[in-house]
């Protein structure tokens, strides 16, 4: 009910409304006599056009015609006239088409309304019909609230006054002869008065019933849908505006006269008339506005019983069935009563009435706790959404509602039972958890049956019956989606998501019934939608058998099951080229690699001890291998996005192989340990040799992940061999066991990177730029320089590098090494011819030089300081005469000849 501030605002309305009513009269007034002395001043002005006589050459040739007939009078004014003065024969025009130009005047373009025309022939009289409305609402709400009048006298009054309203619109629209049944182009007075009188008759009919208790339901029945039927009839001769206007009034009514104690049979009753009769109009002038408006209100009138502690099933579970009803009988085109549309085309309107009444439908059933009543009364609606669907193309939209509204159902029924789905960091949501009154398991098991077995069936009975190729493939999703959906939420419920064996063997039975499907479709004759459909059946196929095995095994096999999944895909899309499969190996590996973002270990703390051989080494080495095949089989069709996420999953997944092998070695399978130099130095190696195999493997498939892949494992080599290697556990800084005098950390982590970035370095060489290929070298002889430094560290020091004063013969054994390295760098380079490793020889004594002017000049004494110099000059002149005699060693011109006279 309003308040008293909504009183006073309606009262302001309505003056307002009457002072524009007089202004706006007296100057329509005022522009119809404007009118009409412009029309007479028109046609006072206008001439009659006659065409021109003949010529004196033209009456010998049309002499025989005029003798037969006698030529038509001339007009008075014509025959006055002289003959006009030509020198060219000029043809008459024709005498029908100048005898309809005399006959009719040319007609003026209408004007656009302004805004004052607008408001003073348009709205005024719109506000004003709704002002008598409310008036008599509020005049029946007055009297009760007052205690001035008993019920009979205001339920006659309310009477009267309608049928006061009713009489007036009539008696108006007689007076101005407006007789067509075509809706008017502006608001009028009848239209408003009769809108007015017909929303009133609903408000007193409905409070004669619900209110005072004058009417018995069948009475009310009666009466309720004579006043429908009446403002259909009106609205046929007095168009739309009656429509709207009538039938918001009609779906507010029930607020606006309201009791304390809802009677929810009784307000369904009535809208239930209401319906039936804005459906009939709609139908019969094809307004579909109408039919929009009526199912939004009727949905809407849903939730006030929603919200209340014990919900009654009954009412409206009848109200959602007897909209249903309605929509199906005369909106939805093509069935039964509805509009006309052409075959194979999916009409908007039909697809979401259903839908409404579906979604409203499953309303009852969440706010009833899955009541048994709310639960058959869903089922039917959906089993009369499969039949419309089926015998009207035009509904076939409503499949995907049916669909959706049936997985919620059953998902919330799923996590009413298990609460600890809907576990937050902060507890369990408050309200949710399983109360007396969730519905029977058998009943919704038997549902579920029922619910698989008729969107699959009729799913795939569906393909061939249409020529559209939109209406196969939404039936063969829902056919699909559905039966799966189903059984999640049958597992979610009842294993509690653990491992079962039934539902992986019902899973199992559903994939063979896709594959069964998609066997039989694919042998049929080309139909439109049929590739898509068949496409559909297959990914229902590999879905259901994923699910089965998500079913049946756990934690790690299961992440090996969904990788064989995309292999035994990837094959099948050989033997079956259908699109989609390719695709869904993809799918498959993209679903395994979120498997391994959530739990890296895979099986959790059961990985084991053993190194190589534990859980890790299945768990990524077997998806790994199934990927490479799967981008095997991908390959020989084409180099399309599907094969580039396998071919990502494959190198991802041999990478994290590697890297969670290397750290269960290292950690002794503590995985959470901190890294250590040997994690960093096997790192460093595998990355790198992996880098080298893509990077030939890439100049075989030109495949840009392959290249992308061999880019980024170069980086990360990089990025650990700086970080890890030279800063975080270089032995030189942090307190490390190295281990032997040869054979230790130090040939691990400094020597055999130093050798794979060198045959890196000439795998990239003239396949890439030249900054890359010599950055990749530059690489390898900083790790060589390293590894020599270390191990002349190790011979003075033992094991631990970090303790210990450095000696003068230390520091002239590391000028002799990098000395003798750089030589061997250019003996390597000579022999070879390799320009890169000359310059890495000068580079290495370049710094030996240094060395030996910074370091060894004011650290060394005595003998060792002479015996570095000397070695140094002995080397650098080996070096000079080498590169004079042997690289660039000059012939030298032989001296002229003397000559004979000399």
């Amino acid at each position: 009910m309003f308040d008293g501030p909504f009183d006073v605002f309606a009262l302001i309305i309505a003056i307002i409304a009457i002072l524009i009513a007089i202004k706006a009269s007296s100057q329509a007034a005022e522009l119809r006599r404007k009118l009409n002395a412009l029309e007479e001043m028109f046609y006072a002005q206008r001439r009659v056009v006659q065409p021109p006589p003949l010529m004196p050459a033209q009456v010998p040739a049309e002499a025989p015609a005029t003798t037969a007939a006698e030529p038509p009078p001339l007009a008075p004014e014509a025959e006055a006239a002289p003959p006009p003065l030509v020198t060219e024969e000029v043809a008459p025009p024709p005498l029908a088409a100048s005898t309809e130009a005399d006959a009719t005047p040319p007609s003026l373009p209408a004007p656009e309304p302004g805004f004052e025309e607008r408001l003073g022939t348009r709205w005024v009289v719109w506000i004003g019909g709704l002002a008598l409305a409310l008036g008599g609402f509020f005049m029946v709400r007055y009297s009760i609230e007052a205690g001035l009048l008993g019920p009979g006298v205001r339920v006659f009054l309310g009477g009267l006054f309608a049928t006061a309203l009713l009489g007036a619109g009539e008696w108006s629209r007689r007076k101005e002869s407006i007789s067509s049944i075509a809706a008017l182009p502006i608001a009028n007075i009848p239209a408003i008065l009769t809108a007015a009188g017909t929303a009133v008759a609903f408000a007193t009919v409905y409070a004669a019933y619900a209110l005072y208790g004058f009417l018995v339901p069948a009475t009310a029945f009666v009466l309720l849908g004579i006043v429908a039927m009446c403002t259909l009839a009106a609205a046929l001769l007095h168009g739309p505006a009656l429509a709207g206007l009538g039938v918001v009034g009609a779906f507010v009514t029930p607020i606006l006269v309201s009791s304390g104690k809802p009677d929810y049979w009784a307000l369904y009753i009535y809208l239930a008339i209401v319906t039936a009769a804005s459906f009939g109009l709609a139908r019969i002038r094809l307004w579909r506005w109408l039919a929009v408006t009526t199912i939004a209100f009727a949905v809407l009138w849903i939730f006030p019983g929603l919200d209340t502690g014990r919900i009654q099933v009954a009412p409206h579970a009848f109200h959602v069935i007897a909209g249903f009803v309605l929509a199906a009988l005369l909106v939805v085109c093509g069935f039964m009563f509805g509009p006309d549309i052409e075959d194979g085309e999916i009409e908007p309107v039909s697809s979401s009435s259903l839908g409404a009444y579906l979604f409203g439908a499953m309303l009852i059933v969440l706010s009833s706790a899955h009541a048994d009543l709310a639960l058959i009364a869903f089922t039917l609606l959906v089993g009369g959404t499969l039949f419309v669907a089926w015998r009207a193309p035009s509904a076939t939209g409503a499949l995907g509602a049916a669909a959706a509204t049936v997985f919620i159902v059953f998902a919330e029924w799923a996590v009413r039972a298990n609460p600890d789905m809907l576990v937050l960091p902060g507890g369990p949501m408050p309200g949710v958890g399983p109360v007396a009154t969730d519905g029977s398991v058998t009943l919704h098991l038997v549902l579920a049956a029922i619910f698989a077995a008729g969107f699959g069936i009729a799913g795939f009975l569906a393909q061939g019956r249409s020529n559209s190729a939109i209406i196969p493939v939404v039936w063969s999703a829902a056919g699909v989606a559905t039966p799966i959906a189903i059984l999640v939420a049958l597992y979610a419920r009842i294993a509690h998501l653990d491992r079962s064996i039934p539902f992986a063997i019902l899973a199992v039975l559903l994939a063979a019934a896709f594959g069964a499907a998609t066997e039989s479709l694919s042998r049929r004759e080309d139909r439109p939608g049929a590739a898509t459909s068949v496409a559909l059946f297959a990914t229902g196929t590999l879905g259901a058998l994923a699910l089965a095995l998500t079913f049946a095994l756990e934690k790690g096999w299961l992440t090996i099951a969904l990788a064989l999944m995309s292999l035994g895909t990837a094959w099948i899309s050989l033997q079956r080229p259908i699109p989609v499969l390719r695709r869904l190996a993809a799918v498959f590996a993209a679903i395994v690699t979120a498997r391994i973002g959530y739990d890296p270990r895979i099986v959790g703390e059961a990985v084991g001890t053993t190194p190589i051989f534990n859980w890790l080494l299945w768990g990524y080495g077997l998806p790994a291998a199934s990927f490479w095949g799967a981008s095997i089989f991908l390959r020989r069709r084409a180099d399309d996005p599907p094969l580039r996420v396998v071919e990502s999953a494959a190198i991802l997944f041999t990478a994290l192989l590697a890297f969670t092998e290397i750290r269960h070695l290292a950690t002794g399978g503590n995985m959470t340990d901190a890294p250590s130099l040997l994690e960093f130095a096997l790192q460093v190696c595998i990355t790198l040799a992996m880098a080298i195999g893509l990077e030939r493997l890439r100049l075989r498939s030109h495949s840009i992940v392959h290249n992308v892949g061999a880019v980024v494992l170069t980086v990360i080599a990089g990025l650990i061999s700086v970080f890890g290697l030279l800063i975080l556990e270089n032995p030189l800084i942090w307190r490390t066991d190295v281990g032997g005098a040869v054979f230790n950390l130090l040939l691990l982590g400094y020597a055999l990177p130093a050798v794979l970035m060198l045959l890196l370095s000439y795998a990239v060489a003239g396949e890439r730029g030249k900054v890359y290929a010599n950055t990749i070298a530059g690489g390898a002889l900083v790790f060589a320089l390293a590894y020599v430094t270390l191990e002349i560290r190790r011979f003075y020091h033992g094991p631990i590098l970090s303790t210990g004063p450095t000696t003068g013969a230390e520091q002239y054994t590391y000028s002799i090494g990098w000395l003798g390295f750089g030589v061997v760098l250019l003996g390597v380079g000579i022999l070879v011819n390799s320009e890169r490793a000359r310059l890495a020889s000068a580079a290495v004594i370049a710094l030996t030089i240094l060395k030996a002017f910074v370091i060894d000049m004011s650290t060394l004494t005595g003998v060792y300081r002479a015996l570095s110099f000397m070695c140094l000059g002995v080397v650098l002149v080996a070096i000079g005469w080498l590169y004079q005699r042997i690289l660039f060693r000059r012939q030298v011109a032989p001296p002229p000849a003397p000559q004979a006279g000399s």
